[in-house]
């Protein structure tokens, strides 16, 4: 080995004896060679990275693509909240076993239509199986916006369930009453539901005609009635009670002071 620190010429590494043939066969011949440069004095092996580690690192550069493209693309049904909305789809399927199954008609659509809880999970099935024609927030791309007051295929709001369960447009709009379970179906033509009127613009230009408002929640305005009328008759019985304590005052006072009066006349 040169002791001259400029001197460029690769040199073996000085091995203890007996080691040769060990380091020889595990490293390989190539690996006790000495780069040439000298910092110092300090020189550095020659020792090259091996093949697989090389090939791994190609590996993922390579593999970062795919990735990107499958989920990066803007297809939102990839998203991690897009299988976050599924993952709480498939929870709400257990929780159904509270409400049974649901009917598409006018009356349950409009009670759910008031209950943010099962609107929500109509809003996770509509994520996991609708923005791609409808978009994320129900503007509309290739299916129309649903955010505004204008429908084409709908007159009342139990034809948004007709049209989930079975379609549309020839075909254009497909029928999910063989995809999803009764209960998500009813409650995503709710979700729906929910979304007219909300169109702040950007959405795509409505299509159809203006319809009437959905109907009123019957349930909703019974007990507020009731509850004005619980009201009313509270009141009415506390005034009651106030006229008959006030009727009842002065014929106790009057048989006290008959009472002491007696007790006078008697004492006399």
């Amino acid at each position: 080995m040169s002791s001259d620190p400029n001197d460029q010429t690769p040199n073996k590494i000085p091995q203890p004896p007996g080691n040769e043939g060990f380091l020889g066969s595990f490293a390989g011949e190539a690996d006790d060679q000495l780069t040439g440069h000298s910092y110092d004095g300090i020189q550095e092996y020659d020792n090259p990275l091996p093949g697989w580690w090389k090939w791994l690192f190609v590996a993922s550069i390579l593999f970062c693509f795919p990735y990107f493209a499958y989920y990066h693309s803007g297809n939102e049904s990839r998203s991690l909240e897009a299988r976050y909305s599924a993952a709480s789809a498939a929870n709400a399927r257990l929780q159904f076993a509270e409400i049974g199954e649901l009917e598409g008609d006018e009356a349950t659509l409009v009670r759910y239509l008031d209950d943010s809880t099962w609107v929500r999970v109509g809003q996770s099935v509509y994520k996991a199986n609708c923005t791609s024609c409808h978009g994320a927030d129900g503007g509309g791309l290739v299916g129309p916006n649903l955010r505004d007051e204008a429908y084409k295929n709908v007159r009342s709001i139990e034809d948004i369930y007709e049209i989930v369960n079975n379609g549309a447009a020839a075909g254009a709009m497909p029928a999910w009453k063989n995809r999803l379970e009764q209960n998500e179906r009813v409650l995503v033509a709710v979700y729906v539901a929910s979304l007219r009127g909300t169109d702040e613009g950007g959405g795509k230009a409505a299509e159809g005609r203006p319809i009437p408002p959905w109907p009123e929640n019957v349930e909703t305005e019974g007990s507020e009635s009731e509850g004005s009328e619980s009201e009313e008759s509270q009141a009415e019985e506390s005034g009651a009670e106030d006229s008959d304590a006030s009727e009842s005052g002065p014929s106790d006072g009057a048989e006290q002071s008959s009472n002491s009066n007696g007790d006078a006349v008697s004492s006399d």
